[in-house]
């Protein structure tokens, strides 16, 4: 194992230590600022994500979205490649998918411009740190090369980390939301 995968794993885990804490003390709060955000983008084709182990619940956000365009859920078609994303709306038809994850019964595929990312940890500068499988970061450098594409991070206060063992294939954030605060990035 390299020096950067070791270094990885053991930001990996203090993030995951950090977010278990703050997902229990929450109670499931957290999605309103991220909502206020995606208010400024009615319509716009966005994907989210179905919550996972101790993941902050973007899904109050996304079923407000839905009601005023496209909204879709990631899903794995193979290692080494991007996501794709079918259209979801809430109280749908779900079956089980890789990693624990749910996706829409039936594909419906679309392109989203928006992405509501999970993370494991953040940084102040919008450096995403994920769960190392690559498919955010594959799948948002095929999206920016095709059109303008934003990416959120959403996030428990607790998953910022100081410093993140980062690489030039990660992709940075436009927005990092958090239960407290929105962050914006310029880039």
């Amino acid at each position: 194992m390299s020096d950067l995968a070791e270094i990885k794993g053991a930001a990996r885990k203090a993030a995951f230590a950090r977010r278990k804490a703050a997902r229990d003390a929450a109670g499931g709060a957290g999605a309103g600022l991220l909502s206020e955000l995606l208010a400024g983008y009615r319509g716009v084709p966005l994907a989210g994500y179905l919550p996972i182990r101790t993941e902050i619940d973007p899904l109050p956000a996304m079923a407000e979205a839905a009601a005023h365009g496209p909204v879709g859920l990631p899903v794995i078609t193979g290692a080494g490649l991007p996501l794709r994303f079918s259209k979801w709306e809430p109280d749908m038809p779900l079956r089980e998918s890789t990693f624990g994850t749910r996706v829409p019964q039936q594909d419906d595929f679309f392109e989203p411009e928006m992405l509501i990312v999970p993370l494991v940890a953040f940084d102040a500068t919008g450096g995403r740190l994920g769960y190392g499988g690559g498919f955010y970061d594959r799948t948002l450098e095929l999206l920016r090369a095709r059109r303008a594409t934003l990416a959120i991070g959403f996030a428990f206060d607790a998953q910022e980390a100081e410093s993140l063992p980062l690489e030039a294939t990660d992709q940075p954030l436009d927005f990092l939301v958090t239960e407290s605060r929105v962050l914006s990035f310029a880039r």
